[in-house]
Order: structure tokens, then sequence, then C-alpha cells
């Protein structure tokens, strides 16, 4: 990667994760090791050799390393990329929020990161609760219990909220931005109280970033969801 040759930590930082995809391959790694096929299928859109080209120089960076089972995994000082992303991320909660899926791709993974982002740190006024989530073609639990909140794949037990239908009506819903009937209306199927959803108190900081956002910049809710014709 060419240096941008200056004395500044952000320039530094762009030296090393600047380049496309870095940040994207830096992100599926924060879900654990992974191997260069796995990594490949979670990347749509990057050419083999550039995801290897990538890969190296990650590695000579530092912020990843190679295992003896042929797994990618990031450093300690690469796990310390966890919260310059979620920042990046909440401060994106804008665009993600007024521009509907369209023609993106997504990968029911990817869901665990704005779900961390919603729902960062400890509130112990959070209702404990299971919410079951069918996106993408995949089933994954949403658990709510003294005062975090986690993401992880498989069905619930007992779910008192089922929600099924695209991504970004999903995010809508959980990040308090789309209410029921709105997220209903834009494809969300919903089973058992969704209004229980609320209790679980996105954080102050993603719904003011959500709500920072010119009425007339907003994509009109009922575009949520749907794909191009």
């Amino acid at each position: 990667m060419k240096s941008y040759g200056q004395y500044c930590a952000l320039a530094r930082a762009l030296d090393v994760v600047g380049d496309r995809w870095s940040l994207l391959i830096v992100r599926e790694l924060l879900d654990g090791p992974a191997r260069y096929r796995r990594l490949l299928a979670g990347l749509p859109g990057i050419a083999t050799n550039l995801l290897a080209d990538r890969l190296r120089q990650l590695s000579d960076a530092g912020i990843i390393e190679r295992g003896g089972n042929a797994e990618y995994r990031l450093t300690p000082w690469g796990q310390e990329l966890r919260e310059p992303l979620y920042s990046l991320a909440r401060w994106a909660a804008p665009v993600v929020m007024r521009r509907p899926l369209g023609s993106d791709t997504f990968r029911s993974h990817w869901l665990a990161h704005p779900v961390a982002v919603i729902y960062a740190g400890s509130d112990p006024a959070r209702r404990p609760m299971t919410v079951e989530i069918h996106v993408d073609g995949a089933i994954m639990t949403l658990q709510s219990a003294d005062g975090h909140v986690e993401l992880r794949s498989g069905e619930a037990t007992n779910p008192e909220v089922t929600v099924a239908g695209p991504p970004d009506a999903i995010l809508g819903l959980l990040a308090g931005q789309l209410d029921a009937s709105t997220a209903t209306a834009v494809g969300l199927h919903i089973t058992g109280h969704a209004r229980h959803l609320a209790e679980l108190r996105p954080t102050t900081l993603f719904r003011a970033a959500a709500s920072d956002t010119n009425t007339n910049e907003r994509t009109d809710t009922h575009d949520v969801g749907r794909r191009p014709s």
C-alpha cells in the first residue's frame, strides 16, 4: 500500500487499514478465526487475488496472523479495531437508516455488528427477553439478559417475539426507527408482542445518530425492504 507520507496518527492508521476491503476483512474476523474460503464467501465482490494481497498486507502489518490450522485470526492489536469500527458504524447510522437495502448484497452474520452497536454496553433497565430473527435464510436468536444483548446463530427457545423479513426492516424495528405497524407494512412478519422490543432500549448514541438526518434526505419507509424491480 502506498503511504500518505504524513507524520499523523490518522494518516498512519490509513496507511495500515485504508485500502479497499481491508476493514471488511477485519469485520469478518471479528466473529472469530476463519479460513480463506469462508472469508471469500463473506466478502462478495472481492477478487481472489485481491483477497490474497490484502491478507498478506494485514499480516505484514501485524493485524492478522495465520494459525497452524490454516485459519486467519486477528492479533491482539487487530482486535483493538473493534471499537473504532463500531464507532464508525454508529456514525454511519443516518446512511444505513435512510438508504434501504436495494440491490446491495447481504449476509446474515453481518447483522451481529449493527446489533452490537444498537445495544452497546450494559443497561440494567433492559427487559430480559428472547427474540427469534429470520433473515436471509438464516435463523438467529437475540438474547437480552442482565442488561446485555447478544445475537447468536440458531433457533430460540420460547421466544417472546419472532421477526422475519428483510434486514433493513429488522434493523429499523430494533433501532426504534420503525414501529411495528410500519415494519409490517414494509414486509416484516412479526409474531408476539413487538411493543416489548422498545424495552430493549437501543443506546442513546445510536438513536441520536439514526435520527440525525434531514427530512428531505430520508427514504420513504415504503421503500424499505424492497429491491429494485
